[in-house]
């Protein structure tokens, strides 16, 4: 499972500048979920694939070995206006006129897109018959209707750029970094793999599993996984786990509040405190006497002996983490910390707004009476006491 998310994410992450990575899983990593075989099956392709067919599976290759391909937005076919229009024919020559002028804007847009020599062309909406037989004609296999997050990663996992228009493609918009198209049959569907890619920057991992509900449960381990390796890509730092990070930080507020007189050092106190439920859950998991492991490490955190020592969640004995290779993210576990805090804060900042309104009021004076009603308001829904 770790490798399987290290290869995915790895490859997408982008340089933002001033030293930040960016990593974005959702939009560049898509995870297809295939019922049949084994999970050792599951694999990173190095590319893309979609749940699509070539338009015309008898005229068109449904395999290339290194293609070019082009992508677009908008579909090659007839366009239609956007308000319900109602034409009239009153003779056969004027319909045939109208045939054919259709027939010949759908040669101009399947001109301009031969003359880039694609491929492959992959369109997010319609492609006629016609536009079908003319791009056939040429060699030229076509995919429509496809969706915009899976042609967003074929552009990204290619080095194609989609085009509003089909009459805008030029030869840089066409992708080059395609090493094999294949339209593979998986059980009762076609798949289209766009793999063997040069320096993809969008990923699609395969799943494949004896049923769906071990798919959905390898999905959710899967995406835990490649969240780990996204928030390690964008902030490579690593801290001891088990509860070693937050003794360590225990340990130097403790000392740090023992220098500090009146009332000042009691939020040290309470945030120490806090730091005690990590290892102390771990403790409790593992049935040992609680008090005596966490006065020891307590002991070692405040001696300064190991601060990687903690507790090990299978056998509850004191162990260094460094040598057990238990490791949390820097940056969530200092997130968690700003969290926690930020959250008291705002609760005690809501309690002082509460006491002051209740502060308001003179000191000795009682509840206010109940309000009778006189009659007047007849809708009132206010109770009369009795």
């Amino acid at each position: 499972m770790q490798d399987l998310a290290i290869d995915s994410v790895s490859v997408i992450s982008v340089d933002a500048g001033n030293g930040l990575r960016e990593v974005d899983i959702k939009k560049y990593i898509e995870v297809e979920k295939i019922p049949g075989g084994q999970l050792e099956d599951s694999r990173v392709l190095k590319g893309v694939m979609f749940n699509k067919d070539v338009v015309s599976p008898g005229k068109m290759r449904r395999k290339t070995g290194k293609s070019r391909f082009g992508t677009a937005y908008s579909a090659l076919a007839p366009s239609r206006t956007c308000l319900v229009h109602l034409l009239r024919v009153h003779s056969m020559s004027l319909l045939a006129t109208l045939l054919r002028m259709e027939e010949e804007y759908i040669e101009q847009l399947c001109v301009q897109i031969i003359k880039c020599k694609p491929d492959l062309v992959i369109t997010e909406k319609g492609l006629s018959d016609v536009a079908s037989h003319y791009l056939s004609k040429a060699g030229i296999s076509a995919i429509r209707r496809i969706r915009k997050t899976d042609n967003n990663r074929i552009a990204r996992a290619c080095g194609a750029t989609i085009v509003n228009r089909p009459e805008e493609l030029q030869e840089s918009d066409v992708g080059t970094g395609c090493g094999l198209f294949e339209v593979k049959k998986i059980g009762d569907e076609y798949f289209s793999f766009i793999v063997e890619c040069k320096e993809p920057k969008a990923r699609t991992v395969l799943l494949r599993g004896p049923s769906k509900d071990i798919l959905n449960e390898v999905e959710r381990n899967l995406a835990d996984a490649m969240g780990v390796a996204r928030n390690v890509i964008k902030d490579p730092k690593l801290v001891p786990g088990g509860g070693a990070s937050e003794m360590a930080v225990r340990a130097f507020l403790k000392k740090k509040s023992m220098s500090i007189e009146g009332v000042e050092q009691w939020p040290y106190r309470a945030v120490v405190q806090a730091l005690e439920v990590i290892p102390r859950t771990l403790a409790q998991n593992c049935g040992v006497n609680v008090i005596r492991i966490m006065t020891a490490l307590q002991a070692k955190h405040a001696n300064a002996e190991n601060p990687m020592v903690a507790i090990d969640g299978n056998t509850g004995e004191i162990t260094d983490m460094k040598e057990l290779g238990v490791w949390d993210s820097f940056g969530v576990k200092s997130q968690t910390f700003k969290t926690a805090i930020g959250a008291a804060c705002m609760l005690l900042r809501v309690d002082d707004i509460v006491s002051g309104i209740k502060k308001k009021r003179a000191p000795g004076a009682g509840p206010k009476p109940p309000q009778t009603s006189t009659g007047e308001d007849v809708d009132s829904e206010q109770m009369i006491p009795e």
